[in-house]
This record gives structure tokens, sequence and C-alpha cells, in this order.
């Protein structure tokens, strides 16, 4: 990408969001070359076969923001009160919170690996591979 693209399409903001082990959302803040900002949604999920990923993504421009925010609530509170109510939501948040804490801790252990242990040098690097596809794009 030149340069007169790269800064038309400036991201000045970024948020994460695992879900799982497969699925990952990113929420990016964009600049326009007109000094304006809209909002992409994207949805990253690794292939079965491990073969990259696939993306979805959204465009979301401010004269759109609040229908659209509302419209998610609205869906989601009736999924939540009249279609599951009996379901246990936070479930996911308790897994997500274990997932990412198994994760930091294997992180924390590859860093303190012997070198000498080349199998071990091995599954590190599949390991990091693997993490720094997930950021990727």
């Amino acid at each position: 990408m030149d340069n007169g693209n790269q800064r038309r399409f400036e991201s000045v903001y970024s948020k994460k969001v695992r879900a799982g082990k497969r699925r990952t959302y990113f929420f990016d803040v964009r600049r326009t070359k007109g000094e304006d900002y809209y909002l992409t949604l994207t949805e990253s999920t690794r292939k079965f076969n491990g073969d990259g990923y696939e993306r979805h993504k959204i465009f979301l421009y401010k004269e759109d923001f609040n229908r659209f925010l509302e419209g998610l609530q609205e869906t989601i509170d009736y999924i939540k009160a009249d279609l599951m109510p009996e379901y246990d939501y936070d479930e996911y948040t308790r897994r997500h919170e274990e997932y990412e804490a198994e994760l930091e801790n294997s992180e924390r252990h590859d860093n303190d690996y012997d070198d000498s242990d080349d199998n071990h040098a091995e599954e590190n690097d599949k390991h990091k591979l693997e993490s720094e596809e997930d950021m990727e794009w």
C-alpha cells in the first residue's frame, strides 16, 4: 500500500476480542483523508484445515452508530430474555478468562524454556506462530 492510501485509512484505535480458539473480533477506528472517522468490525476465523483465516468486515459510519447499537442491543436482549432466558451467558466469560489465563501461563512458560531442548523449542515456535497469526490481518 502506498503512503497515500496508508494515510487515507489510518488506524487510530484498535480493540481485539478473542472468542475461543478459532475466532477473533477486531474493532478498528479509522481516519479518512477528510479527517472523519469510521469503525470497521472484523471477524477473523481460523480455517479448520489450519491454512489461513477467513475474514468478514462490516464498515460502520458515525451516522449509523446509534441505530446500529440500539438494534444490536435490542436483538441481544430478545435472545437473552425471550428465546434463552435460562442460559448462563456468563459461562463464556468464565471460560474465556480461563483460556486467557492458560495462554498467559503458556507464554510465560515458553519464555523460560531451556534452549538445549530442541523439541520444546519447536513447540514454542509453533505456539508463537499460531498466536502471531491470530493477530495478523
